[in-house]
């Protein structure tokens, strides 16, 4: 008789990297000027808005465009050598025009807003910097080299050469990539493989530098150059996927340079030719002042911006924080998924589901409480993550555990205990069951094996028991669904007329298992960090906008090489939150297909804003060539389309608008 756990485990408790260094946002020159830009404005506004004499406020305006304009504009005149006209300087030259003619106010206003914008893309930059760097903190900076003498010495691991021998002592992170030669343990390789348990390596098996080793000592040979290993491909993946990630721009960007050009040579034309033609020159420079106001990207710009910050911050409420308006714009492009497996759809915890005593006809045995009892008393003193599990299900049936004497722990094969009088070992089948010390009942010992292939079928992690050398049990050991895996993988395909891909460095049998119970029929399991990224590049030259879904280490070079990257925030790995584009904060997997739903939402109203935009402006263009129009209401008539564009993008604010983004098919 079988039956399923529901009970929780603890998480496991792995050995952690040092945390990235992080760049001080002061540290950053654009921080600098931005901070003083607004600290002026800040000062200056009030004694604007109350009255105050020119000279209390004035001064301060003017050190506002200084300090928030002088990098913008001296890089947008860089600019022009190569031709190209920058928006940054058209804002600034806007502003300058502003002022020109009385509304300074705005024109500080506008400085203000693009100085931090900048500043904001500085820092993010800066941080990816960091965390990249501080990936290579997972490597240990020395090893343990085998002389030829048998002695030991210590190295940088950077100087390890290959067909050397290193000695990788317990609770250590491998040197290098290499062989084992002799020697068995369990190793953690999650930052690799993304697996969510150790897993057993013995004489033959590959293991990578960075991970770490358990319980068990080992010998490996070097077999890759440090620069070359694993680790470090996983750094050249993420540098080099945000050095040729295709530049990616707001809408209305990707217009800016023909509409920057055309207003200046209008504005330019509207001022020379009726001088060129007589007219006074007063009368002249204020329709070219009126028309550069009136037609400026200002109104455009902020009918973008609005609708895209709104709903950033209704997901950042709702724990997603989207990192930039880019990100939160290019997320409503989506139309191919590809999602990580541990960590992600599941929750990266190993629990114990399933207990499977062998009793039968002609074999009598323990019921489940006793097989549970027997095994976690075994594993009490044990620290391994499936000893944790199966004890915190013992703990959750409140079972009494017995005390366990003559304690032993041998790495890749289990524990072995004395419990109640009786000799109970726990470990892997291939090791109990096939090992040299195989048990002598065939009957028992067939009736496991079953057992053993029937769980490891259905993609759980099989444990054995065995009582005085006899089997008596199998338990399984799996890495539990979150319980919005299913809902959000159907609302996912929904939104993208697709299934989303599950790209795992997990076995292939527990990936197809989950892929079932998700609704997934790609599956490509068995996958390490440069084939993910291939996988992600497939998907992109078949012409598909791309968002990946990850946690770990391992999927870094994937969030990064996607067109947009998404990192569950509990378990993420600090390279993993910094690379992606945005991070579920409350780890609410759920949360992903809702923010592409706001997304798409937002993007329609910077649709209806740009209209709105365009005909205030298309108005009184007009009205300013084809007649006389007013200073002051050329300027009410652009600051009001303004006020209505702003105000209707600001609509995303509301609760509401996240409620309506939820995909009917979301959990």
């Amino acid at each position: 008789m079988a039956s399923t756990l529901t009970e929780t485990a603890p998480p496991p408790v792995r050995p952690a990297a040092a945390p990235p260094r992080r760049t001080r946002v002061l540290a950053l020159p654009e921080a600098r000027w931005a901070l003083a830009a607004l600290a002026l404005f800040l000062v200056a506004l009030p004694a604007d808005l109350l009255g105050a004499p020119a000279w209390a406020w004035g001064p301060l305006y003017a050190a506002t465009y200084v300090t928030g304009g002088w990098e913008p504009g001296w890089a947008g005149l860089k600019a022009l050598k190569d031709r190209t006209l920058d928006v940054d300087l058209l804002m600034v030259v806007a502003a300058l025009g502003a002022a020109a003619i009385g509304q300074v106010l705005d024109g500080a206003l506008l400085i203000v807003i693009f100085a931090t914008s900048g500043a904001l893309e500085a820092l993010a930059t800066a941080r990816t910097a960091d965390s990249v760097r501080g990936l290579l903190d997972l490597a240990p900076a020395t090893a343990t080299r085998l002389t030829a003498g048998g002695g030991e010495e210590t190295v940088p691991a950077d100087a390890l050469a290959v067909g050397e021998v290193i000695l990788v002592r317990p609770g250590d992170r491998i040197g290098a990539d290499g062989r084992v030669l002799d020697g068995e343990s369990d190793v953690d390789q999650a930052t690799i493989t993304g697996e969510p348990l150790p897993v057993a390596k013995r004489a033959g098996d590959e293991v990578f530098a960075g991970t770490v080793n358990g319980t068990g000592a080992l010998r490996v040979r070097v077999e890759r150059d440090p620069a070359d290993s694993v680790i470090a491909r996983i750094v050249k993946l993420v540098e080099e996927a945000a050095e040729t990630k295709a530049p990616t721009q707001l809408f209305i960007e990707k217009v800016e340079q023909r509409y920057s050009i055309a207003m200046v040579a209008a504005t330019l034309a509207l001022f020379a030719i009726p001088l060129a033609l007589g007219e006074e020159l007063r009368a002249t420079l204020l329709r070219a002042m009126t028309f550069m106001i009136v037609a400026s990207p200002c109104a455009v710009v902020l009918a973008t911006m609005p609708p895209l910050l709104s709903a950033m911050a209704n997901a950042g409420r709702h724990g997603v924080l989207v990192k930039s308006a880019v990100v939160m714009e290019r997320l409503g492009q989506v139309d191919a998924v590809a999602l990580d497996k541990t960590g992600t759809l599941t929750e990266g915890t190993p629990r114990l589901t399933e207990l499977r005593p062998l009793s039968g006809p002609g074999l009598p045995g323990l019921s489940e409480r006793e097989l549970l009892t027997l095994a976690a008393a075994a594993e009490h003193p044990s620290e391994h993550p499936l000893a944790r599990a199966i004890v915190a299900a013992a703990r959750a049936r409140s079972l009494p555990l017995p005390d366990a004497e003559d304690f032993a722990s041998a790495p890749g094969l289990g524990v072995t205990a004395t419990v109640g009088g009786r000799v109970v070992r726990v470990g892997a089948p291939a090791r109990l069951l096939d090992g040299p010390a195989a048990p002598a009942d065939a009957t028992r010992r067939d009736a496991a094996r079953d057992a053993v292939a029937e769980l490891e079928g259905a993609g759980r992690t099989a444990v054995v028991v065995l009582a005085d050398g006899v089997p008596v049990g199998v338990l399984g050991v799996a890495d539990r669904l979150r319980p919005d895996a299913a809902g959000t993988v159907a609302a996912l395909t929904a939104l993208t007329d697709a299934a989303p891909v599950l790209v795992t460095g997990d076995n292939e049998p527990a990936a197809r298992r989950l892929a079932a119970d998700t609704g997934i029929t790609d599956v490509r399991a068995g996958l390490l960090p440069q084939d993910k990224v291939t996988a992600v590049r497939e998907l992109q030259a078949a012409g598909h906008h791309v968002l990946v879904v990850g946690d770990g280490v391992n999927d870094a070079p994937a969030l990064a090489a996607a067109d947009t990257g998404v990192a569950m925030g509990r378990a993420g790995s600090d390279l993993a939150l910094e690379t992606a584009d945005a991070v579920v904060v409350r780890d609410e997997l759920a949360a992903v297909p809702t923010v592409v739903g706001l997304s798409r939402a937002a993007r329609r109203l910077v649709a209806q804003n740009l209209v709105i935009a365009g005909a205030f402006i298309a108005v009184l263009v007009a009205w300013d060539l084809l007649g006389t129009l007013p200073l002051p209401l050329g300027v009410a008539g652009h600051e009001g389309s303004t006020v209505i564009v702003g105000l209707n993008g600001l609509r995303l604010l509301a609760e509401t608008a996240w409620r309506r983004a939820r995909p009917a098919d979301a959990p």
